[in-house]
């Protein structure tokens, strides 16, 4: 019954044009649940690029087609997935927040060979999955490594790291570490929390009386990381020296919930809004003017880019179906994006960037923001990348 199901998808998808023009791009994102604000985000997200660049590519008219993913669901996502392809008849598929909704997508993205661009999921394994899949958010070892390096520099000797118990966790965790350890650093205690976790009021108590330098947090978004970041500071790590050292935990849609308890803490990324270009500024005026009320944080530029990476293939096979010469259009391309000069390896399909050291301080009128103070450039897929040169 599989292959049947895979053999329609393809045939379908192989028969929806010859000459497209409209070519269609399905989007599964989190548009309701807990997760919403970042659905919500690369709705505004891809409106604001296509204000900008147009809706046209290829000779043709590029539409998208939204479908919500709320939570992790990877028999949803495969569902979802294959009726995009079957009954919209995209010829490609970009979002997946979560990884494991990534994997599932990836055997379908295969079997049908339809290119699928990423936008956020950040395991560094996902892209093994299919060789149609491409990536425009990074991945947790392309930020921990620079976040270790980080550490050391600042002549941090001790950290605790803390990180939620998949994937993604796991991924932040063993790069840190091995980074770290490397340095001289020495890991007093990994601490892996259930991913539903959320009071973490004990970790934080644990992890004050081991009294490291720092902690190395990895959060996987929404509710639970606002909970991490709750828990340190009622914990009073800071005002106990504890350096909290993360990934993407500040988020801009959390940071006026958290208030004041955000000052000070220090991130690893690959975009902050206050990034200082004129591509950036343009980027969020127009999503200002078209959804005034969406507040942008660091997976707004996966969908940004997304788009991008997607128009660029539409331009390269003038709207028809051609996945071979799709992705060979996007292998190796280089260009410039809101957060910086971004490029996709041509050998793993991941991009290469700059990653950001932030911390938490305010802006002229008293908003609180991720501010850029060291940059680590055009950073690799520390994980996946080094898996592939050592084969």
């Amino acid at each position: 019954m599989k292959r049947l199901i895979l053999a329609g998808v393809l045939a379908l998808a192989c028969g929806a044009s010859a000459l497209a023009q409209t070519v269609k791009v399905g989007i599964i994102a989190p548009l309701s649940g807990p997760f919403s604000s970042n659905g919500k985000m690369w709705e505004a997200t891809v409106k604001a690029y296509q204000k900008i660049h147009g809706t046209q590519a290829g000779g043709a008219t590029v539409e998208v087609v939204w479908k919500d993913l709320s939570d992790i669901n990877p028999a949803q996502a495969r569902a979802l997935a294959q009726e995009l392809i079957v009954k919209d008849k995209v010829q490609y598929l970009g979002g997946l927040y979560f990884t494991p909704d990534a994997l599932a997508v990836g055997a379908i993205a295969q079997e049908a060979k339809v290119p699928t661009v990423i936008f956020n999921a950040a395991t560094s394994s996902i892209l093994d999955k299919s060789d149609h899949l491409l990536r425009t958010s990074y991945t947790l070892p392309q930020v921990s490594v620079p976040a270790a390096r980080y550490a050391l520099e600042q002549k941090l000797r001790t950290v605790v790291t803390l990180v939620s118990d998949y994937g993604p966790g796991l991924d932040s965790e063993n790069a840190f570490v091995k980074t770290f350890t490397a340095g001289g650093g020495q890991v007093l205690e990994q601490i892996r929390a259930p991913l539903k976790t959320s009071d973490f009021g004990p970790f934080m108590q644990k992890i004050k009386s081991l009294k490291p330098d720092a902690v190395f947090v990895f959060g996987p978004g929404g509710p639970p990381t606002y909970a991490i970041i709750k828990a340190y500071s009622e914990a009073g790590l800071k005002q106990a020296g504890v350096r909290f050292i993360g990934t993407g935990e500040t988020s801009e849609l959390d940071l006026p919930a958290i208030g004041d308890a955000a000052l000070g803490l220090e991130t690893a990324l690959h975009y902050s809004p206050a990034h200082e270009s004129a591509m950036n500024q343009t980027f969020l005026k127009t999503s200002a003017e078209l959804s005034p009320q969406v507040v942008l944080n660091a997976a707004s530029v996966g969908a940004y880019d997304g788009m991008a990476v997607i128009y660029r293939m539409v331009e390269a096979t003038k709207g028809k179906r051609d996945p071979a010469k799709a992705l060979a259009a996007a292998k190796g391309w280089q260009w410039e994006s809101p957060r910086g000069p971004l490029k996709i390896d041509a050998q793993s399909r991941e991009l290469v960037q700059n990653v950001y050291v932030r911390v938490v301080d305010k802006d002229a009128s008293g908003r609180l923001r991720n501010r850029e103070i060291k940059t680590y450039e055009m950073q690799p897929d520390h994980g996946r990348s080094a898996a592939l040169q050592a084969k």
